[in-house]
């Protein structure tokens, strides 16, 4: 992958896969802290133990349609490519979901462009209107917020993640 954007689409894609009906997207640049920070969780169905250990072994897949799976496993290698790491957390069942956690110094000559955001969440929305989505940037000159409940109406009393 080229770029990291296309990370955030493939991790994005494996939470609807999951059954998320919400995945929260958040990128934040640091320059004072040299870091680039990308963050997506989900309400999906979660990882067991056992599927965590392993998430990030190219040759494990939870998928019946493939042998590998490399989403996840071509982001911890990016990110430590780059001085940074990948941190997954799960709570199995009900909703618990999962987040990814992906730091990279982001002055590191190797660190990947984030990309086509706007095409990712755009791919993202028309691909999986039924899901929320929300996607949040922030850094020392900017910061917005987005949220597909805004577009469809919904209610926005519930607390957001982002």
């Amino acid at each position: 992958m080229e770029d990291l954007s296309l990370h955030v689409l493939d991790i994005a894609e494996n939470a609807v896969a999951a059954g998320a009906g919400r995945v929260d997207i958040r990128v934040t640049e640091d320059e004072t802290k040299d870091l680039l920070t990308i963050e997506i969780a989900d309400d999906g169905k979660g990882m067991n133990r056992e599927t965590l250990k392993r998430a990030t072994d190219p040759f494990f897949t939870t998928k019946k349609t493939g042998r590998i799976g490399l989403g996840l496993p071509l982001l911890s290698q990016a990110a430590r490519e780059c001085d940074g790491r990948l941190e997954i957390q799960s709570r199995p069942g009900g909703g618990g979901g999962a987040s990814v956690k992906a730091t990279f110094k982001r002055s590191h000559i190797d660190r990947k462009p984030l990309g086509d955001m706007a095409q990712t969440l755009a791919t993202l929305i028309a691909g999986h209107p039924e899901v929320r989505l929300t996607y949040a940037y922030r850094s020392a000159e900017t910061e917005y917020f987005f949220d597909t409940a805004q577009m469809q109406g919904k209610d926005l009393s519930e607390n957001n993640r982002a």
